[in-house]
């Protein structure tokens, strides 16, 4: 199992509320946020209350079911931790220090810029594929959302070869970038 399908089942177990993916997420990132808590003047309870609220803006990420993780989960989590002790240190008015391994750390502001840009243009490739029509719907979600061969493709759509389906989802695959480009140049302007 790779490291990205493994935790892409976590975060589907964490959106499911399944106790062993919370379980499994806690154990491989609590020690690594408490110590960033302890060395930065903070505290073990500290590093309990920051990781619960690293953890609930996890939990609302994924159950938009929309949120789409570009990077591991211990580094999002590292992120997000990091951020709220920043802030909940200039909140108490103390110094915060500099935090070792900065260029590490992902700018949560970018990366949530980022995942918005992200989700904007999913929403219009959506609707370029509902306006796609068929066949052509049904052949790339076959192609690209089931992972079907081109020859299970062929037999399914009644193509004479596997080459012939291949060309009909490049005509189909060109169809669809076209709506989506022509859509994405509309919402930018």
């Amino acid at each position: 199992m790779t490291t990205d399908s493994k935790e892409q089942e976590l975060l589907h177990g964490l959106a499911l509320n399944n106790r062993q993916a919370i379980e499994t997420i806690y154990k491989d990132n609590y020690n690594m946020v408490q110590t960033l808590i302890i060395n930065n003047s903070g505290s073990p309870d500290d590093a309990k209350d920051i990781f619960q609220e690293a953890m609930i803006v996890l939990y609302e990420k994924v159950k938009t079911g929309s949120f789409e993780l570009n990077c591991q989960i211990k580094t999002y989590v590292y992120s997000v931790c990091r951020r709220l002790w920043l802030k909940r240190l200039n909140q108490l008015q103390r110094s915060a220090p500099e935090i070792e391994n900065i260029e590490e750390s992902i700018a949560i502001e970018d990366e949530l810029e980022l995942h918005e840009q992200r989700n904007s243009d999913f929403l219009l490739m959506e609707k370029a594929m509902n306006h796609l029509g068929e066949p052509c719907k049904s052949l790339l979600e076959a192609y690209y959302l089931q992972k079907k061969s081109m020859v299970e493709i062929a037999g399914n759509f009644g193509y004479t070869n596997a080459d012939n389906a291949k060309n009909q989802k490049y005509k189909c695959l060109m169809r669809l970038k076209k709506m989506f480009f022509d859509q994405y140049k509309t919402n930018t302007e």
